[in-house]
C-alpha cells in the first residue's frame, strides 16, 4: 500500500479535526469539509447544534484532552476554572487545538457534503401524535429551563442529557417525569421533590394525557424527547458501503473499519460511554498509522467474524443493538496499568450521573485526585529513568 493518501475528512468537530492531525502527522494530504461556518461546535440560526446555556461537562476536565494535548488545568484555564467547565470552555480547547496543530488550511467551511440517498422513515409510531395539543421538543432544541415554568414536563429517556436536563428543569418545572425503558414502577427521587422515573409511554391522547406502559395517566404540558439520536450518513449510498439499524452502524471491525471497504471508509468517535477525546484520539491514530502502511488490520473474512462474534454476544448477553456502540458497561477497555487512574476517574464521574444529583461535579474531591494524578505519573516516570 502507497504511504501516502488523499483523504477526505467529514466534520470539523472534535471527531474530525483528531482524525486530520493524526492522518497529516503521518503525511497524508487531508482536506475537512465541515457545513458550519467555524470549527468545533456549530453556530448556525437553524438549530444544528445541540448547546444549551447552563451546560457542563459531565467528565472531569483531566481526562477531557489528548494524551500530548492535555486540558489547560484551572490555572491556565480559558476563562472557567471549575472541574467540570462549560461548554464554552471545551470550544476554546477545541480551537486552540486546531490552531496549534495547523489545521486552518485543511479546513474547508460550509462545505456540506451531498446526500445521495433517500432518507429513512421518520416518525416514533404513537397514534395521535401528531394531534397532541401539548408542546414537543427534543433536547436538540433544549436551551434554558425558563421555557419550562410552572408546567408538567415527561423527558422520554434516561441518558446524560434526560438526568441532565430533568434536574435543570425540576427548579422551576411543577412537575418532572422520566420515562425509561429501565424502569416498571412509579419511583419518587430522593433527591427532588418534583422528579419521578416512570416506564415507557403507551400511547398519547389527544386530551393531553400521556398513558404510561404501567396503564398509568398523566396530562402533561410537555414532551421533551432525550432520546439521543441516530446516526445517518446521506452522504454514503445507502444499502451498499453501511447500514444502520436500531442506531448500531454495521457493520465495523472495533467501532471503526468497515471489513469490505476497508482501510478507506472509516469511522472515528461513533462509540460512546467511553472518554470521549482520548479514545477519538486513539481511534485516529490507528486509521492513520494504516493507512501509512505501519499497522496492520486482519484480512476481511477474520474482521468479519469479529463483527459478527460481537453481535452474538451482544444477543447472549441481552444487550440491545442500540447500544452496540456503547463501551461502558458493555465492553472492557483498558489503558494500560499507568493509565488506570483516568478509568477510575471516568467510572468515579459516571457514578456521578447515574445518582440523579448534579451537585457531584461542585463537590468533586480534587486533592484526591490531584495525589492520584501525581502518583501515577510519579510511577510512570520510574519505569523511563
Amino acid at each position: 500500500m502507497a504511504r501516502w493518501q488523499r483523504v477526505a475528512v467529514i466534520g470539523a468537530g472534535v471527531a474530525g479535526l483528531t482524525a486530520a492531525r493524526e492522518l497529516l502527522l503521518h503525511g497524508h494530504s487531508v482536506v475537512i469539509f465541515e457545513r458550519g461556518d467555524r470549527l468545533g461546535i456549530p453556530s448556525r440560526n437553524i438549530v444544528h447544534g445541540s448547546l444549551y446555556r447552563s451546560l457542563r461537562t459531565n467528565l472531569p476536565r483531566q481526562i477531557m484532552g489528548f494524551l500530548d494535548y492535555p486540558f489547560p488545568g484551572p490555572e491556565r484555564s480559558y476563562g472557567d476554572p471549575r472541574t467540570f467547565p462549560s461548554h464554552e470552555e471545551v470550544l476554546a480547547f477545541i480551537e486552540h487545538f486546531a490552531r496549534d496543530s495547523g489545521l486552518g488550511d485543511s479546513v474547508r467551511l460550509g462545505a456540506q457534503v451531498l446526500r445521495v440517498a433517500q432518507p429513512g422513515p421518520e416518525g416514533i409510531g404513537w397514534l395521535s401524535i401528531e394531534r397532541w395539543r401539548g408542546k414537543q421538543i427534543h433536547s436538540h432544541n433544549y436551551r434554558i429551563a425558563e421555557t419550562f415554568k410552572d408546567q408538567i414536563v415527561v423527558i422520554i429517556g434516561k441518558g446524560t442529557s434526560g438526568i441532565d436536563i430533568s434536574l435543570e428543569i425540576s427548579t422551576v418545572a411543577k412537575e418532572v417525569h422520566i420515562s425509561s425503558r429501565s424502569e416498571d414502577n412509579v419511583i419518587k427521587l430522593d433527591s427532588r421533590s418534583n422528579i419521578w422515573l416512570r416506564p415507557t409511554i403507551k400511547c398519547i391522547s389527544e386530551d393531553g394525557s400521556v398513558i404510561f406502559r404501567d396503564g398509568t395517566p398523566l396530562t402533561a404540558d410537555v414532551i421533551l424527547y432525550c432520546t439521543g439520536y441516530e446516526y445517518q450518513f446521506p452522504f454514503l449510498e445507502a444499502g451498499k458501503l453501511i447500514s444502520v439499524n436500531d442506531n448500531c452502524v454495521g457493520p465495523l471491525y472495533k467501532h471503526v473499519f468497515h471489513p469490505l471497504w476497508a482501510p478507506w471508509l472509516s469511522f472515528v468517535g461513533i462509540t460512546s460511554k467511553a472518554i470521549p477525546f482520548l479514545l477519538i484520539e486513539l481511534q485516529s491514530k490507528w486509521v492513520a498509522s494504516v493507512l501509512s502502511g505501519g499497522a496492520k488490520l486482519p484480512g476481511k473474512e477474520e474482521m468479519m467474524a469479529s463483527v459478527e462474534e460481537t453481535y452474538s454476544f451482544m444477543g447472549k448477553s441481552g444487550v440491545p443493538k442500540r447500544h452496540a456502540h456503547a463501551l461502558y458497561p458493555y465492553q472492557v477497555y483498558r489503558l494500560g496499568p499507568l493509565d488506570d487512574w483516568r478509568d477510575q476517574m471516568y467510572l468515579s464521574a459516571v457514578e456521578g450521573i447515574l445518582s440523579h444529583d448534579d451537585a457531584y461535579r461542585d463537590s468533586w474531591d480534587d486533592d484526591f485526585w490531584r495525589e492520584k494524578i501525581e502518583s501515577a505519573s510519579q510511577r510512570a516516570r520510574s519505569v523511563y529513568i
